[in-house]
């Protein structure tokens, strides 16, 4: 009596190749999704980013007592000074890089390699931007990867100009205080077109971390920065 063939079932091969196609439809359809959202920046302004929508969550649960404080204001309502001390601070050659600036991202690799992980990442203007409109304040490769796709993104889809002005609007500058308007509110009682040379220069070296100076405003490190970027603002170039 002849043997009966089993029934042929799917092998690990072919289930991997299903997974693996899914995983990259997905990956182009949320970089699709990225694409469109910054195209209609052009013609409309951003309501929040991902780093509002965390914040969000994490004070409703933690402190009750406070909200997110956000207002933008148009590109020319914001201060030259405050553009000049954040290029100076953040991004001397903002305006002619396309986004990235290579020996940075090397001297950032060489570090991290030592230490092991991620602790610096040599980011321009553009690519914070990318990381506080999409991304998490994780630190790994895989969203590092991501945040240099969403910078090419940006730079591709819109001028240098437009993507300050989503910048200053949008930027973290305190526990729950985002973007140029709610800063300049918040520590000074002023407006973002009405900031001086020496708030500009405060504001811009809390950057890269808002939190710790919302905090500790009277940090001795905070001054003595605060006090370099304001003899560098003259040099610093704006976009227009």
């Amino acid at each position: 009596m002849p043997k009966r063939k089993a029934a042929k079932r799917p092998g690990v091969v072919r289930w991997m190749a299903y997974a693996a196609a899914v995983f990259v439809i997905a990956w182009i359809a949320l970089q699709a999704f990225y694409f469109a959202q910054i195209a209609a920046w052009n013609v409309i302004d951003p309501r929040s980013t991902a780093f509002m929508r965390t914040d969000a969550a994490r004070l409703g649960a933690d402190r009750p007592d406070l909200s997110i404080q956000h207002r933008w204001v148009p590109y020319g309502e914001i201060s030259r000074n405050l553009k000049r001390a954040i290029i100076a601070s953040e991004d001397a050659d903002f305006v002619n890089n396309s986004g990235y600036e290579t020996d940075a991202i090397l001297e950032a690799w060489e570090k991290n390699k030592r230490r092991g992980h991620i602790v610096s990442g040599g980011s321009t203007i553009t690519q914070q931007l990318a990381r506080n409109l999409f991304l998490s304040r994780e630190k790994s490769y895989i969203r590092k990867g991501q945040e240099f796709i969403i910078t090419w993104m940006l730079e591709t889809l819109l001028d240098k100009e437009r993507i300050f002005e989503i910048y200053l609007n949008s930027v973290e500058w305190g526990n729950g205080v985002y973007g140029a308007q709610a800063a300049a509110r918040y520590y000074f009682r002023t407006t973002a077109a009405k900031l001086t040379p020496w708030q500009s220069a405060r504001l811009a070296v809390m950057l890269p971390r808002p939190r710790y100076f919302d905090a500790h405003r009277n940090a001795p490190w905070l001054a003595q920065r605060a006090a370099v970027i304001a003899r560098r603002m003259g040099a610093a170039e704006l976009p227009h």
